[in-house]
Formats: C-alpha cells, structure tokens, sequence
C-alpha cells in the first residue's frame, strides 16, 4: 500500500469528522473567494465610471472634503460653492477645453434623482453624447430637460412627458443614448435654467477639464491653481482616492474572512491530534516494519494537505457562485453609493488558483505540529498503546 492510498484510507475511516474539517476550509475560502470577486467587480466599475467622465483635471472649490471629491463618481448633490466667474478664468487658458457641472438632487414620482445644470453645446462635445429620442437643447436658455437613457426608462418618461422640480414644469425634449455612466442616470437642464430653479445664480458645483497634451497635465494644474483660489486635481487622483477608501474596506472584509480560515485551521489541528492517539498502533506497526520518522511526518503532513486541497478547490467553486448569482443582493449598497452603476463580480483565474494555494499553505501549516507529534512517538510506545 502506497502512501497516497493510506492517507485517502486513514481521511475517510471517520466520515463524520472529515465532512465537518473539510467544510471549515470551504466555507472560509468560500468567502475569501466572493469578497475577492465582488472586490474586484467594484474595482472595475469605479474605472469605467471614471474614465466615462472623459475629464482629465476636476476643478472644484477649495474647501471641499474628501467625501465631496467622491460624489463626483457617484451622482450625489454638491455644494455649489465655486463661483462661475473660475470657469470662464480656466477657459481663458490655452489648450484647455472645461464644462461646468452644477450637480443637485431632487426627486421624480419621490424616489431620489440627480438634476445638473450644462453648458449645453460644450458638454455635448465635451461627453460625445448622441440623442436617441427628440432633440438637444437648441439654446443655453431653452426652458426643457433632456434625461438619461437610464432615467428615462426608470420612470417610463419620454419626449413630451414632463418632470417637476421645485415646483416648476420642465418638459421633457430628448433622451441621450445610453453611455454606460452616471450620465445615464441624470436629468440635464441648462445650466442658467438649473441656477435660477435650485437658486444658485452664479454658482457651479464643479468644472470639467480636458487638456490638449496629456503628458503636460502638470503644467495645466499650475496654470489653473495661478488664476484661481480651487482645488485640482487630476483623475488619476480623484480614483486612487476612491479606490484607497474601497481597499480598506476589502480589507476589513477579507480579515473577517481570515478569521473563519483561522477557526479552520484549529479544526485541523484538532482532527489530526486526535488521529494520532486513535492511530498510535498504526503508527507503532508502521515504524516496526521499516517506516522512518519522515515517513510518518509525510503521511500526516499530506493528510492535511489535502484537506486544504480538497477545501480550496470546494470553496472556491462555492465562492464563485456566490459572488455570480448574489452580486446583485451583496452589491446593493454599492449601486445605491456609485448611482447607474452595475458591477459584477470579477473572476480572475489566477484568484481561484491562489485560493488553492492559500487553502493548502494553510492546512499544511495547521498540520505541522501533529505530524511532528506523530513522527516523535517511537515504536514500542506506539504499538504498546491500547
């Protein structure tokens, strides 16, 4: 009988137990596994919202928080602090080509919407938007609203129909094609229109910039920060930001996952000490007929190990279906964070087959010490065992 063989044999005399270790490793690699993956989905989504901008510098007043900075990604209302006499210093500047944003939140049949007031004809070239129903605003005056693919089919709105805003009528005139962004999910007004109905005459919430050289987005943020008393900064900033406040909540997420890995390991520990006391004889007539220490070592090393391999395979497949089928219901609080967004769980190969490893790092690990205690009983104290 080969080693392999007898390790298969020695797992499975106690059913029972061996279920009950195996599930340990599953259920905590099942859940490293779907944080991972939903981590990953959310990561993703927070780019394509960013990079859908198309802005390259955000100008935005000086006193904003951090919290501020961030519900530029996630369609939430802003202070409309900055005075709209920067957006035409900024535009003063050569190779810069900016659109104000005057973000507000109201409400359509009393569920929460996002209404910004545009610089019509430069936003449209600024987010290369198309219309798919009725037309754009024909002027910067034009008393009208034109709705998000995603609003407009959220409230079953159309051209024609009417949405109401502080108490004033604002017909509907045209529905963007869909973009894939928090675009989808507003109602644009011009943005004077925008100003006298939330009362914010002369005030936006923030600027939009493209510049004509990438590679000199530094010297464009000086150049803005002379002519201006605001805060710049680019996207790349804006983002890792976000992403650096979602790693460390994927942190915490994952040490709580850490935990049931570490009650796992205890499982094994536990299931592998009582083994020796019921296999001493085993292991007394095993050394009697030429096995080595190292042999013994190996055989419980290897039955630990693949506890972890049989548990990361298991637990990665359970993980994996967890973040695929209950993405929307765990993700639900993101969607309501990153408005229009609709992440899904990022399944890297590489991330199941570091799930494995893990598991059978770990396993190996807890079974150290028994195979250790296994391999330190000599013969006559362990075939005289009873």
């Amino acid at each position: 009988m080969n080693m392999f063989t007898l390790v298969l044999r020695n797992i499975s005399r106690r059913k029972g137990r061996f279920i009950f270790t195996l599930l340990g490793i599953v259920i905590g690699m099942a859940a490293f596994v779907a944080l991972l993956s939903l981590g990953g989905g959310m990561r993703a989504e927070i780019n394509d919202q960013a990079r859908a901008m198309g802005a390259n510098i955000i100008v935005t007043p000086a006193d904003w928080c951090t919290f501020d900075q961030i519900s530029i990604f996630t369609g939430e209302s802003l202070p409309a602090s900055l005075q709209e006499e920067v957006l035409d210093q900024v535009r003063e500047l050569d190779g810069i080509f900016a659109v104000p944003y005057l973000t507000q939140m109201s409400a359509i049949q009393n569920v929460p919407v996002a209404v910004i007031g545009i610089d019509p004809e430069p936003m449209k070239e600024f987010s290369r938007w198309e219309i798919a129903d009725g037309q754009y605003f024909e002027s910067s005056e034009q008393h009208g609203a034109v709705l998000g693919a995603a609003t407009a089919e959220t409230f079953d709105l159309g051209v024609g129909d009417e949405v109401r805003f502080r108490g004033e009528v604002f017909p509907v005139i045209g529905v963007l094609e869909s973009v894939g962004s928090i675009d989808d999910i507003a109602v644009y007004l011009p943005l004077p229109v925008a100003q006298v109905a939330f009362e914010q005459e002369g005030f936006i919430s923030y600027i939009g910039v493209q510049v004509e050289h990438l590679d000199q987005t530094d010297a464009y943020v000086a150049a803005i920060l002379d002519v201006a008393n605001v805060a710049v900064n680019t996207n790349d900033q804006l983002l890792e930001t976000v992403m650096g406040m979602l790693g460390s909540i994927e942190v915490t997420l994952q040490a709580i996952a850490g935990i049931s890995l570490i009650a796992a390991a205890f499982g094994i520990i536990n299931t592998m000490m009582t083994a020796i006391y019921e296999r001493r004889r085993e292991i007394g007539i095993l050394r009697s007929i030429g096995s080595t220490r190292a042999d013994i070592f190996k055989i419980f090393l290897l039955e630990s190990g693949l506890y972890g391999l049989l548990g990361g395979i298991l637990g990665s497949v359970v993980g994996v279906l967890i973040s695929v089928f209950a993405a929307p219901t765990l993700l639900a609080s993101f969607d309501q964070m990153m408005k229009g967004a609709s992440p899904e769980a990022s399944i890297e190969p590489m991330t199941f087959v570091f799930a494995i490893v893990f598991a059978i790092v770990i396993a190996v690990a807890s079974g150290i010490y028994p195979a250790w205690k296994a391999a330190g009983l000599s013969p006559v104290e362990a075939i005289s065992y009873e």
